[in-house]
């Protein structure tokens, strides 16, 4: 019973776009109310977040958009979210948490680049440099908490669009003030070669139609800032965040030519979420 849930949870998110194409967004913090480890059963959180983010991971022109949020969780055991992906706490005790853990990464569209909830901006910036298909990344994940502080690394390896393995570190701060419950500290993600090239090589036939020059991306870390959000519950089933983050890729992706030509290292990222819960 469990795995056909699990299964059919995964389908369900799988049909929902991510909240960039090549995360130029990192992903939203929970819009709901934070999950009570004692809660039994099943829980939905709906909602939507309106976000100021670049059109594509690297990309100096700003997009706005309008994204869905949908949340379900089984007690404090299983997660499943576009940001979050489908997750397991095969451990958990003793403030620690580790799993299995599955995440969508969407493509990269060359003319619109951005997100499919688009309400302004664009980009001609990848034109020539083909379509990226989406790609699923399964992996698992460590977590870690100390204190008021939390330190999680996620390891994943990618199939279909991209090949590569990735990794995503952070460690956060979190402490409340009055009622709103507010996060802060730094991240970073390291990428496999494959998985840099996908998105910042350029090829031959990438350069002809582009005139950038041909560039081989190697390995490394793909980026690393600062995020923090604002948690503000409005009543026991709903609360508003505010969430921001400013990142700057490195040198493997922050040298391409096309990074430097046509885009931005430091990437800035701001959004407001609202999110309300129920048990089923």
């Amino acid at each position: 019973m469990m795995m056909r849930a699990s299964l059919a949870i995964l389908g369900l998110l799988a049909a929902e776009p991510c909240l960039a194409q090549t995360e130029a967004a990192r992903p939203v913090p929970p819009a709901g109310r934070p999950i009570d480890p004692a809660a039994q059963g099943w829980s939905v959180t709906v909602g939507a977040a309106p976000i100021l983010t670049p059109m594509w991971q690297g990309s100096r022109d700003m997009a706005l958009s309008i994204f869905p949020d949908l949340r379900i969780n089984y007690k404090d055991a299983i997660f499943a979210s576009i940001p979050d992906g489908l997750g397991w706490n095969a451990v958990n005790r003793d403030g620690w948490k580790a799993g299995p853990l599955a995440k969508m990464r969407f493509g990269r569209d060359e003319d619109r680049g951005g997100s499919p909830f688009l309400i302004t901006g664009s980009s001609d910036a990848l034109r020539g440099m083909g379509n990226i298909a989406a790609a699923a990344e399964l992996g698992g994940f460590v977590e870690k908490r100390f204190g008021s502080w939390r330190a999680r690394v996620e390891l994943r390896r990618g199939f279909g669009g991209h090949e590569g393995v990735i990794a995503d570190t952070a460690l956060t701060y979190r402490t409340r003030a009055g009622r709103a419950i507010v996060s802060i500290g730094p991240r970073a993600t390291i990428a496999s070669k494959a998985f840099i090239d996908t998105y910042f090589g350029i090829d031959t036939a990438q350069s002809r139609r582009t005139g950038l020059r041909t560039y081989a991306a190697s390995g490394g870390v793909l980026s690393y800032g600062i995020g923090g959000s604002v948690l503000r519950p409005i009543n026991r089933r709903s609360a508003v965040t505010l969430f921001t983050g400013l990142d700057r890729l490195g040198d493997a992706a922050g040298d391409s030519p096309l990074i430097r030509e046509r885009g931005r290292r430091m990437q800035f990222t701001l959004g407001l979420g609202y999110g309300y819960r129920f048990r089923l």
